[in-house]
């Protein structure tokens, strides 16, 4: 599958989650012109609402992006353009219950559940609009995952989590039963984070190929995560890129010029590090690796 439209189009879809609204953008590539659009404090160049572009190479295979701890999926909204441009339905959803609108399950066993979950019925959301769904694949997802995003991600794909002491003091460790998607082509994981992996043979179960994104600087979800994957994920084709002098926010989209301030730990890097240079090349390695995994 090449790249055949450069247009973004971009709509809101009619998600639901255990009887909560369950909010999911979604960006997809359209003919029609797009134009800068405030979604909140960010911006996109998309045309909102506007027919899918046909595609030759028959259905569109599916993108999916998991924000972090309390985050926002628009952090993520330069990898999700270029996905889009790249011929892609992209989904972002905003977990319920762990996003910047709503934390209300942060920390706790629920979150490690719902997650999941969530990923399956933003998926489900896509499969019920009627201006989309009748262009999609059901067989090619790829999904990324930022911090918890990966977690989120990895446990879908087939990964089985174990709670932690952090998320439930008072309980010993205990698998968790999460929900799984199906049709996962490949995983790209950003800083994650994986310590409810434990065992590393807790990830034996995830075959699809993985790229793994890590900043040498990163504070928050240090190299022992990676060593989890690296030692769990035996029956992947499992590619590793150490960024130089990044940190744990380094992979989400450079924030606008109001939003990088002091003390806005997100938008801040490592002395050294330059995002707005580092994510045109990101981007490219994610969409390469994307339609390698989802090629028709």
């Amino acid at each position: 599958m090449a790249s055949d439209v450069a247009q973004v189009g971009a709509r809101w879809l009619d998600g639901n989650s255990g009887g909560a609204a369950l909010p999911v953008l979604a960006l997809y590539p359209t003919t029609t012109v797009a134009g800068e659009q405030s979604f909140g404090p960010y911006t996109m160049a998309v045309a909102l609402n506007a027919p899918i572009a046909p595609s030759n190479a028959g259905p569109r295979p599916v993108a999916l992006i998991s924000h972090g701890n309390t985050g926002s999926p628009l952090t993520h909204r330069g990898t999700a353009v270029a996905l889009a441009e790249a011929g892609f339905v992209v989904l972002l959803p905003e977990h319920v219950g762990n996003s910047r609108s709503n934390a209300s399950l942060t920390g706790t066993v629920e979150l490690l559940r719902v997650r999941p979950q969530q990923v399956c019925d933003a998926v489900a959301a896509l499969h019920r609009d009627v201006l989309l769904s009748p262009h999609v694949d059901r067989t090619r997802r790829l999904l990324i995952g930022h911090s918890i995003g990966a977690y989120t991600v990895l446990a879908a794909a087939g990964g089985r989590p174990v709670n932690t002491s952090f998320d439930s003091p008072d309980n010993p460790p205990a698998q968790l039963d999460v929900a799984k998607l199906d049709g996962v082509a490949g995983l790209v994981l950003l800083a994650p984070a994986a310590g409810w992996f434990m065992p590393p043979a807790h990830l034996n179960a995830v075959t699809a190929p993985v790229l793994l994104f890590r900043g040498e600087e990163d504070r928050v979800t240090p190299s022992f995560h990676a060593d989890i994957l690296r030692s769990g994920l035996v029956g992947t084709q499992l590619q590793e890129v150490a960024v130089p002098k990044a940190g744990h926010f380094s992979f989400q989209t450079p924030f606008p010029a109001q939003m990088a301030v002091p003390g806005f730990a997100p938008a801040i890097d490592p002395p050294g590090f330059d995002r707005a240079t580092f994510h045109p090349q990101l981007n490219e390695q994610i969409v390469r690796f994307a339609l390698a995994c989802c090629r028709g």
